[in-house]
Formats: structure tokens, C-alpha cells, sequence
């Protein structure tokens, strides 16, 4: 299964911001425990392409490791260079998105407005994150802008996801990895489970 169609069928991305090197490894294991195998290194933590290479190395096909933060093309080159499987930004860059596109990643630029939006995907994204999201929001920007894939990050919680409408993917920071490396594995078995409801 290429990248791009797993993100589409297993739809939860976690995403590790700010955590410690050393501690990277247990908390995917925790993640993979509860069933989450799509998992986002910040570029703004410490050692991030380190870390990015070697839970690619440890993982492989078992969990995909992506970049996010990535906030221009040197850096999207870097993070794949390390083994970034896919790359997150939190806003809109052209440059970023080609960069990532001409070496057979998965793009997903981040936007707010419609019009940041539609130019994500005009400039080839193939995936785009809104962000920052809420419910009556996205479920507002799907109205016109149903044919492009959207994913809701910040801001998705256990109380909430199931109000995304129409969403492709989730991705989810702190109030999925943001606990102990237990409750970690017991709140990714929840989000699977709103998930799968939805």
C-alpha cells in the first residue's frame, strides 16, 4: 500500500512536538500498542531528523514516520532525505509542496481560509490540513470545498472528532500523545474507535 492511501484508510496521524529524544521510541510503542501507525515528528524538537531516521530504520512499514513544522523546501528535502515518509507544514508555501511532490512524498500543506485552501490544492497537495480547526468551521469549508481532501488538526479531541464531517484524516497532538506512555495506548484504542463509528 503506497503512503498516500494508508493515511486515507488509517486516518490518525499523532503528532510528537517538543518530546525528548530518548523518549520517542517508548511513546510510538505506546501509540502502536493502542493501533496508531501514522506518526508526525515536529521539525521544531530537538534532534527532529535523528529522531525522524531512526524510528524509520526501527519501524519501517509498521508505522510511517512523516515530518511536520516543515516550514520551507530545504527543510522537506532534509526531513525525506532522513526517511520522512510524508511532510506537514502548518501553513502554505508553493515551494515546499513541489519540493516534496518531485521526491514521491506526500504533501500536506496547512491553510485556514478557502482561499489558502483551494491554492494548497491547485499547487498539488495532496492532502490539505486545516488548521487551526473546529467543527462548525470545517464542517462549513466542506460545503464548497468537498472535492478536495481536508484534514482537521488542532483542535481534534475524543469529545469533538466525531463532528469533523466528511474529513479524510485527523491529526491529533497533545491530547493523544500528551499523557503517560499508558494512557497514551488507551487513548489512541478510543480515537480508532470514534473513528471506526464515524
Amino acid at each position: 500500500m503506497d503512503v498516500l492511501s494508508a493515511i486515507l484508510e488509517r486516518k490518525l496521524i499523532a503528532i510528537i512536538r517538543g518530546a525528548r529524544p530518548e523518549e520517542v521510541h517508548a511513546i510510538i510503542e505506546s501509540l502502536y500498542a493502542g493501533g496508531v501507525t501514522l506518526v508526525e515528528v515536529t521539525l521544531n524538537s530537538d534532534r527532529a531528523l535523528s529522531v525522524i531516521r531512526e524510528a524509520a530504520a526501527v519501524w519501517g512499514d509498521r508505522v510511517l514516520v512523516g515530518a511536520g513544522t516543515v516550514l520551507d523546501a530545504d527543510a522537506a528535502r532534509a526531513a525525506i532525505d532522513s526517511g520522512a515518509r510524508f511532510i506537514i507544514s502548518p501553513g502554505l508555501d508553493k515551494e515546499t509542496i513541489a519540493a516534496t511532490r518531485a521526491a514521491g512524498v506526500v504533501s500536506i500543506p496547512g491553510a485556514y481560509t478557502p482561499t489558502e485552501i483551494l491554492a494548497a490544492h491547485r499547487f498539488g497537495a495532496d492532502i490539505v490540513k486545516v488548521f487551526p480547526a473546529s467543527p462548525a468551521y470545517f464542517n462549513d469549508l466542506r460545503g464548497p470545498l468537498s472535492h478536495i481532501p481536508l484534514m482537521p488538526t488542532g483542535g481534534v479531541t475524543l469529545a469533538n472528532i466525531r463532528e469533523f464531517r466528511g474529513a479524510v484524516a485527523y491529526g491529533v497532538g497533545s491530547a493523544l500523545v500528551g499523557a503517560s506512555l499508558g494512557e497514551i495506548t488507551d487513548r489512541a484504542r478510543q480515537y480508532l474507535q470514534k473513528i471506526h463509528d464515524v
